[in-house]
């Protein structure tokens, strides 16, 4: 007797579930996906063009509130949880749920979603969103580029358009952000590839953007696998890099499922410890000595810079921060507040009494991201929400902390200043020395 299942999912690590574990499984049918955290996924349906010979029909995908409707009405016996950055309390919550209905609650690990790499894998994951994988990656990229390697990278998945346009992805110019039509949350993790001059992939299929990565025209040394949120890698690594963030110290160990990229690094990147507390630093330590002591652990720092300091000095600013790290992320203190802090800004301006539409919506699921404002643009709609709300807040002046300048995204009529960040490691050893090493193990020669 097949086992129904229902996947409840994000958009992400849902489908990889599904297209390495279930979709060619004739033990299992999969009656459904469910949707959270993004803003506007459900509703649509996993297509037939994707799903393969068993679901001709494709697979609906539903709001994740209607779960024990689903199990009753589907006669399911299986509940697949794979999303990320949850804490432990949420996951054991739907585990309750999804028993009280009846059925069994299943969480499937790298053995069964693994998928094996032609190429070395460099993988970079974190403890949460927010914690620096962006300039981790970015850094290991350009230590590689600059001994002569070629560098593709693959990022995590953010398919919230047409499923099957977006199967496989490929990124090497600021133009095929428009030709594929990103969201603001795309363009955040692609565009600082391609300024850089790397390719980037992502999409649905993430073996067959791995098997296109692989023979990309311009060449394929390594894959590095570019994580989103906390999630475990899609890749099997060769070199696993976790990030951890100090200032959400214990996240590492009660965060799913981050404490298992804590558990199978080679490398825990301590990032912030330029601007977290001495106690929050010795904390995160202890935590990934206990569960990790074979780990090198790098202390790394995310040093801030601006284009322009006088926008921020003495004046009443908005600070508007990458808009997952405020949400699900629960990250309180970002680039932007340091700025503000390190520029001497004379005040926060509070967006909530003045923001509109889906960004109100999203002030409302996430109450507790206080006086700054996220920068989500999910559809059309929430990007024209999000510049009406940014000039409707009356201050001096913006500081502008996300990874891409919004000012290409939205029209904004006050002056503002865009945040830098990069990684900068702290005594050894460092990034250079540990993939130099990892260049000889695996027998790839310099080019430089």
């Amino acid at each position: 007797m097949k086992k129904n299942v229902i996947i409840i999912g994000a958009a992400g690590r849902d489908f990889h579930n599904f297209n390495t574990f279930y979709r060619n499984n004739s033990d299992f049918n999969v009656v459904a996906f469910t949707a959270a955290q993004i803003p506007d996924i459900d509703g649509r349906k996993y297509p037939a063009a994707l799903a393969g010979k068993l679901y001709p029909k494709g697979i609906p995908i539903y709001a994740e509130s209607e779960l024990p409707a689903l199990i009753k009405k589907f006669n399911v016996d299986i509940c697949n949880f794979a999303y990320s950055d949850v804490p432990y309390q949420r996951v054991m919550n739907l585990s309750s749920l999804v028993n009280a209905a009846g059925a069994n609650f299943l969480l499937l690990g790298p053995k069964d979603t693994y998928v094996k790499s032609t190429k070395p894998v460099i993988a970079v994951c974190a403890t949460r969103t927010g914690c620096g994988k962006s300039q981790t990656s970015r850094r290991i990229i350009e230590i590689l580029m600059n001994m002569g390697l070629k560098v593709v990278a693959v990022r995590h998945p953010m398919p919230y358009g047409d499923l099957v346009a977006q199967k496989v992805q490929r990124f090497e110019t600021v133009a095929d952000l428009a030709k594929h039509k990103c969201t603001i949350e795309e363009m955040e993790e692609y565009e600082p590839h391609v300024i850089r001059g790397n390719v980037i992939y992502a999409g649905v299929d993430y073996e067959a953007i791995l098997r296109a990565a692989e023979k990309d025209p311009k060449g394929c040394d390594i894959i590095l696998w570019d994580g989103g949120n906390n999630d475990f890698p899609f890749y099997q690594p060769d070199l696993m890099v976790t990030v951890a963030d100090p200032h959400r110290p214990g996240a590492e160990v009660n965060y799913y499922p981050g404490e298992v990229n804590i558990r199978i690094a080679d490398v825990v990147i301590l990032n912030k410890i330029d601007t977290a507390s001495p106690e929050n630093i010795t904390e995160v330590r202890k935590n990934i000595q206990k569960i990790n002591p074979k780990a090198i652990v790098v202390d790394g720092a995310s040093p801030i810079r601006v284009d322009n300091e006088a926008i921020i000095r003495g004046k009443k600013v908005l600070v508007i921060e990458d808009g997952p790290t405020l949400t699900h992320g629960e990250m309180k203190i970002g680039a932007g507040i340091v700025a503000a802090m390190k520029y001497g800004a004379a005040e926060l301006v509070d967006p909530r009494p003045y923001v509109v539409g889906k960004i109100a919506d999203t002030f409302r699921i996430y109450p507790n991201i206080g006086q700054l404002l996220p920068a989500m643009g999910y559809g059309a709609q929430q990007v024209k929400d999000l510049e009406t709300s940014i000039n409707k807040v009356p201050c001096d002046s913006i500081i502008i902390a996300t990874p891409i300048d919004l000012n290409r995204i939205v029209k904004i009529k006050k002056p503002n200043t865009r945040v830098y960040y990069d990684l900068q490691e702290i005594g050894k050893p460092d990034m250079n020395d540990i993939l130099t090493d990892f260049l000889k193990k695996h027998k790839i020669k310099t080019k430089k």
